[in-house]
This record gives C-alpha cells, structure tokens and sequence, in this order.
C-alpha cells in the first residue's frame, strides 16, 4: 500500500528523517513515548505462510462438565484455540497462569471455560474479575451468560458511569462471579457490598493495563483482600518489562504461557499514511473512508473532545459515524457500539476506552488519526482488526 493524501497517491513512506525525534506531547498534558513510524509498517502473513495449528485438546475431552461442553458446542466452537488449548489444562488444575497472547484469539472463554466448571463443582466459589473498561466488562459478562445458559451460574457486572444502586441491588442476590472496573469496586467494598475475602478466584483481563500506575493502587487494595491461598490469573495482549516485574508480587509459581510471534497480529497488514504540511488530515481521512473497502473502520484519535468533535464533523459530511469516550454517557456508548457492531455506522471514532478487549466482528480497517501515546497502545488498538482467522487492515497518520 501507498500513502495517500487529498491529492493521490505520494511516494512510499521513509523513516530515515523521523530518528531522534524528542518526546511528543499527548492528550492531557501528557508526554507521549517517541514511536519510530517504521514500527507502524508490518505485512501481514499469507496463510501459505503460516504454520497451521494443530491442538492438542478437542472441548469434548476436556475434563469439564457435559452440560457446559454441550453450550461450548452450540456456540459454535469445535477446536480450542492455541491460547485455550494450553491455558484451560493448568486452569482445570487450579494453577496460577500469566497468560499472553494476541488480541482475538479467544482469551475470554480460555479462562471463562475453567471458571464456570470451578463454579459447577462448588456452587460456594465466587470468582473476581477485574478489567480496565465498562465495555469490555460487558462483553466478558455476555459471553458468560452464553456459556452458562440453563446451568443456574449467575453473575453481576460492577462498572462506573451506571447506577451503583442497581448494582448494590443485584449484589443481594445469588452470584458466582463480579466482573468490574477497579474503581466501581473499590466503591463497593468500601460500601461492604462486596466481601474479599469471599473470592478465592481473581481474574485481571488485560493485565497490562490493570498493573500500570493509573491502577496499580487500587489493585494492591483489592489483592490484599482477598485470601492469602487463592487462585490468579492474569491474561494480556502484551506486558511491559516494568510490570512483568510486579506479577510475582500477586501471583504463587505461575505457569507462563505466551504465543506471540510478533508484537502484532499476523493477520494486520500495518503502513502509514504521510500527511504532508499544509495538507487538511480531515481531507485525507475522507478520502480513505469513500473508498469502497473501508467498510466498517475504527478511527483512534487521542482526546475526548477530539473525538467528539471529528465524530461530528465525519456526520456533517455525510457518512454514517458515531463517537465513544469517557465524556459519553454509558447509554450513549453502547448504543454507538451497538450501532457499530450492527454494521448501522460505518466508522466509530474512539479514545483507546475502545482498544482494550472489545470483540468487534469485521472490523475492515483501524486508522489511528492520532498517535498512540505508547507502542502497546498502538498494538492494542490495531487489535480491533484482524481477528481471529481474518485479515484486517491498520494505517496510522504521520505528520
């Protein structure tokens, strides 16, 4: 591919004139890390080019309740996938495991699948988990209900930005899991609504960003809650050195098990989109978004109001768009999400509120309109493409 503007095509991207570049600035004051542009190009692998995988485990043999491998099946899921076919064995065996693998290949049901079973033979367990956004806490909670459908397995969903009345209501009632937002939940058990030490189980989805300093605090409050002999796991797309460092603190002996075989999916195929000085960015986005292959596309822009406004702007000039960010309303965002989801929009424009572990299926192509603040970001947010078996499409903006 080539990069474009509102002129055409220009010539292929160089990266020699972008080194030692200082610290760019992001959203909020914030100082960005430096990204070398070249780490935005990536070719995507041709299937004749990939190794095929071969499980080990088929869901029918492994040591789990019929009723639940009978829902497994009626979703649709034959095989395991290769995160599923290594992780569910340990987690069946009650081993702490840090969990690495690439966005869309089925990290949820990896440990949902065990879970539930836990829940199954010991309808007292309660299992804890915790993840970084209300949206990806819904689908978690979604796929649950899924897998447990008419197995009397019951969960409440504890996020910020909905009443906290509803949710201390639903806490009364019988549960096996709470699936929350770490400040939500630090509300509710300082309310003593939610009990620690009844948890035995812990979850941390997306680890990396639940472990960094932004939550660090609140995790270690709900960590040292829970009891001392407990069962942990932690599942990512990626991990920084700095808090591979913090996973002994949390977890006993834990099970590695990472397969990735690059920073980003295989699937991706990764250029960038040189906009020259003087040339209108709107004008080049809009050029890309007529064309008939970007369908379905998610703009990654850096601030709310930013978001808000490009959202507002891409519908004044005729295409079908929607916004989600920490400004909107929870109403407002799944009902964009929805719409996106439904294929009712064609482009959803997003803080990284929207690049944590959302599953959204068909996703043509990820534009990051602005830089990410950091390289997992940027993994994170290419991630919405490309999932599973598909083949997706990311371009990034470079002044």
């Amino acid at each position: 591919m080539r990069s474009f503007n509102n002129r055409g095509p220009r010539r292929p991207f160089s990266t020699r004139k972008f080194n030692n570049r200082p610290p760019r600035r992001g959203g909020n004051g914030q100082i960005g890390q430096y990204i070398n542009p070249a780490r935005f190009i990536n070719k995507a692998v041709s299937v004749e080019e990939s190794a095929e995988f071969i499980p080990q485990h088929k869901f029918q043999n492994f040591n789990i309740d019929p009723a639940l491998k009978s829902n497994i099946l009626n979703k649709g899921y034959k095989l395991p996938t290769p995160i599923q076919d290594k992780a569910i064995p340990h987690l069946l065996n009650g081993e702490d495991i840090v969990g690495i693998a690439d966005t869309g290949t089925g990290k949820t049901a990896a440990f949902l699948v065990p879970l539930i079973n836990k829940i199954l033979l010991n309808r007292s367990e309660k299992v804890l988990i915790v993840v970084p956004t209300r949206e990806l806490a819904i689908q978690i909670d979604f796929e649950l209900k899924s897998l447990t459908k008419a197995l009397q397995v019951y969960s409440v969903y504890c996020v910020g930005g909905m009443s906290i009345g509803r949710q201390i209501s639903e806490l009364r009632s019988r549960h096996n899991f709470v699936i929350g937002t770490p400040g939500r939940l630090k509300d509710l058990i300082a309310r003593k609504n939610i009990f620690l030490s009844e948890f035995k189980t812990i979850v941390l989805d997306e680890a990396d960003r639940m472990l960094d300093m932004g939550f660090i605090n609140d995790i270690r409050l709900i960590m040292a809650g829970l009891p001392k002999t407990r069962h942990t796991l932690f599942f990512s797309a990626t991990l920084s050195r700095e808090i591979e460092g913090m996973i002994y603190e949390f977890l006993r002996e834990p099970v590695r098990i990472s397969l990735k075989t690059r920073d980003t999916s295989q699937n991706v195929e990764q250029n960038v989109v040189k906009v020259e000085k003087g040339t209108n960015k709107l004008e080049v986005l809009r050029g890309l978004l007529n064309r008939k292959e970007f369908n379905k596309v998610l703009v990654f822009g850096r601030t709310k109001h930013g978001v808000e406004k490009l959202s507002r702007t891409l519908v004044q000039i005729g295409f079908r768009a929607d916004s989600i960010h920490g400004n909107k309303n929870h109403s407002g965002r799944q009902r964009a999400l929805t719409a996106f989801k439904n294929n009712r929009v064609q482009v959803l424009v997003a803080t990284d509120v929207a690049a944590r572990g959302l599953d959204i299926p068909n996703v043509s192509h990820v534009i990051n309109f602005d830089l990410p603040n950091t390289y997992e970001d940027y993994i994170h947010r290419i991630g919405r493409t490309g999932r599973g078996d598909q083949r997706g499409t990311a371009l990034t903006f470079i002044d």
